[in-house]
């Protein structure tokens, strides 16, 4: 039987590089060859540069990164997740494909030796490859768990295309050592080329991939989920050491405002961050190469998601205290009680009476007056709190041709990243606190977390973790919220738990807002009046499968083709 590769169609560049036979196969002289290519620094730059557009960004119809968060218990889209749900069937097998960008960049790094020229420049973009090669990796690890580690291009012919899946903690040790080197290879923000790969992305990078698995052992330990024998801790103390490093490298910080009270939008909703010190990394839009998007189409609107109320009820008051013990909570019957006195990234996460949502020549002609609800289609609140993070200063509500950035990575992570890691070390003390979160606490207005004074909160998410935890993952979940983390932060804590036999839920639904909504037939209420849009599709709450759904099943096609190595991921059998 032919064999067939499962890392899917080999590049269609094979092709182009493969040298001819006869005269008559002469080289081509439209397309890049072995003979002609490899040459120059150049060359490896050029060649880097296909890799880039696999970075997520905002695009098309939808509210771009700011919606990445539909997964989690952070946003209620106005479908559920089949996978929170315990709805993914074998079908729903993840992107396999990654092994194809993987082949590319192996590719590459096996021609790089004939480049000529000053072999720094060289060894710069070699870590642009081996980064690529590092987050493609990540995103097989993230999804499957243990997976093929391939270290060499292979053709349809290769027998290593054959072998089983590598331990997860191999792949991540393979994935740190190639972020080690890149960081050597790649220059600091400030000497890298505008909108290309430094060395903080790929510091930040490396505390992101070893805090992932790092918590991902320790909270699986003794479960189908973790590799026997893993040393967690060591994965931890690389998060701690790269994050830390980023740190004193001094040369990025956390954006400080004009208006600390009302940031975002110059945070989250630029066009450019060339000189914003937070950004690391960001992709530039433009409509002028038909790279524009129609995001703040959807912040302007309910875009048929919402933020959760369990979300929303993690912020804390603004005078450092959890809802359930502050004096200064005003409830949620309204949502200009709910912003009250709290956390003030809650005020700029959530649009709110008198917003202005509509300009005219620098005159406020439309302001926010209430949520969505009673819209149909895809302008539709589905839970009552309408996300405003993202939203730009200029304010295009109407436009579709839009430019503003796609963040991809920001320095705030990595103080998060490095409280947490430092916490879960056990080894976190006051002056690490004060050098992370409350660094991020100071810029939104919040009082310091003083570790000898912490508060217990009845509500707390995570009741098997100490205070100090708790505080760091709301703190997390917040400064991080709708931007993408909420999932994979849930399921490496091994945290799912908190969702099952749930349902998320909205704002409370003041009738006199919505008189034409009628309760039971135009929205979903449940019993203590809060907006409950999962009450007809899951009566009995999320069913996440804590036995099978914190991976997704090898596709079956992979599995047919190497039936004797392959084997499928737990609970997947059944």
């Amino acid at each position: 039987m032919k064999k067939v590769c499962y890392m899917g169609a080999v590049l269609a560049m094979l092709a182009a590089v493969t040298g001819c036979s006869s005269f008559l196969d002469r080289l081509p002289e439209d397309r890049i060859v072995d003979q002609d290519f490899w040459t120059v620094p150049n060359d490896v730059k050029i060649y880097a540069n296909q890799f880039y557009p696999a970075f997520p960004s905002h695009g098309g119809y939808s509210g771009g990164l700011f919606w990445s968060d539909n997964d989690s218990d952070n946003m209620t889209p106005g479908t559920y997740n089949q996978r929170l749900a315990g709805q993914n069937t074998l079908n729903d097998s993840g992107d396999w494909s990654f092994y194809n960008h993987i082949r590319s960049v192996n590719y590459g790094l096996e021609r790089i030796h004939t480049v000529q020229g000053d072999p720094n420049e060289r060894d710069m973009y070699v870590g642009e490859l081996l980064f690529f090669r590092a987050f493609f990796y990540f995103q097989l690890v993230r999804q499957y768990g243990d997976v093929p580690w391939h270290a060499q291009s292979l053709n349809i012919d290769s027998e290593e295309l054959f072998k089983p899946r590598s331990p997860r903690t191999t792949v991540v040790d393979s994935i740190l050592q190639d972020l080690t080197t890149a960081i050597s290879y790649l220059p600091v923000r400030g000497s890298a080329a505008l909108n290309r790969l430094n060395k903080e992305c790929a510091l930040l990078f490396k505390s992101r991939v070893a805090l992932y698995e790092g918590t991902w052992q320790k909270y699986h330990e003794g479960t189908v989920f973790a590799t026997p024998g893993a040393d967690w801790r060591s994965y931890l103390e690389t998060a701690a050491d790269a994050a830390y490093t980023l740190v004193e490298l001094g040369t990025a910080s956390l954006f400080q405002p004009v208006n600390p009270e009302n940031y975002y939008a110059d945070l989250f909703g630029a066009k450019d961050y060339a000189t914003n010190p937070e950004i690391l990394l960001y992709k530039k839009h433009s409509e002028a190469l038909g790279q524009s998007h129609f995001l703040q189409r959807y912040m302007f609107s309910g875009g048929n998601t919402g933020v959760s109320k369990s979300l929303v009820d993690d912020f804390l008051c603004a005078d450092g205290l959890p809802i359930a013990n502050s004096g200064l909570y005003s409830g949620d019957e309204k949502l200009t009680d709910v912003i009250a006195d709290r956390d003030p990234r809650l005020r700029q996460m959530l649009w709110a009476p008198g917003d202005p949502v509509e300009m005219n020549n620098g005159e406020i002609t439309a302001v926010f007056t209430v949520p969505d609800l009673a819209v149909s289609g895809e302008h539709r609140s589905v839970s009552g709190y309408q996300l405003k993070k993202g939203k730009t200063v200029d304010m295009e509500s109407g436009s579709f041709d839009l430019e503003t950035a796609s963040i991809l990575f920001r320095y705030a992570e990595v103080l998060l990243n490095y409280a947490e890691a430092k916490a879960e070390l056990g080894t976190i003390t006051q002056d690490d606190v004060d050098l992370s979160i409350n660094k991020i606490r100071l810029r939104a207005r919040m009082p310091d977390l003083i570790i000898a004074t912490i508060a217990p909160d009845p509500h707390w998410l995570h009741k098997d973790i100490s205070p100090l935890l708790n505080e760091i993952r709301r703190e997390r979940r917040i400064e991080l919220a709708c931007e993408g983390f909420r999932f994979d932060d849930l399921a490496r804590w091994a945290a799912m738990d908190i969702l099952v036999a749930k349902r998320t839920l909205g704002a409370k639904f003041v009738q006199s807002d919505f008189p034409n909504l009628m309760p039971g037939t135009h929205i979903l209420i449940n019993d203590n009046g809060y907006i409950d849009p999962y009450q007809a599709g899951l009566p009995l709450g999320f069913q996440f499968d804590l036995e099978r759904d914190y991976l997704l099943p090898i596709p079956q096609q992979e599995l047919t083709l190497n039936k004797e190595k392959l084997i499928q991921n737990p609970g997947w059998n059944q």
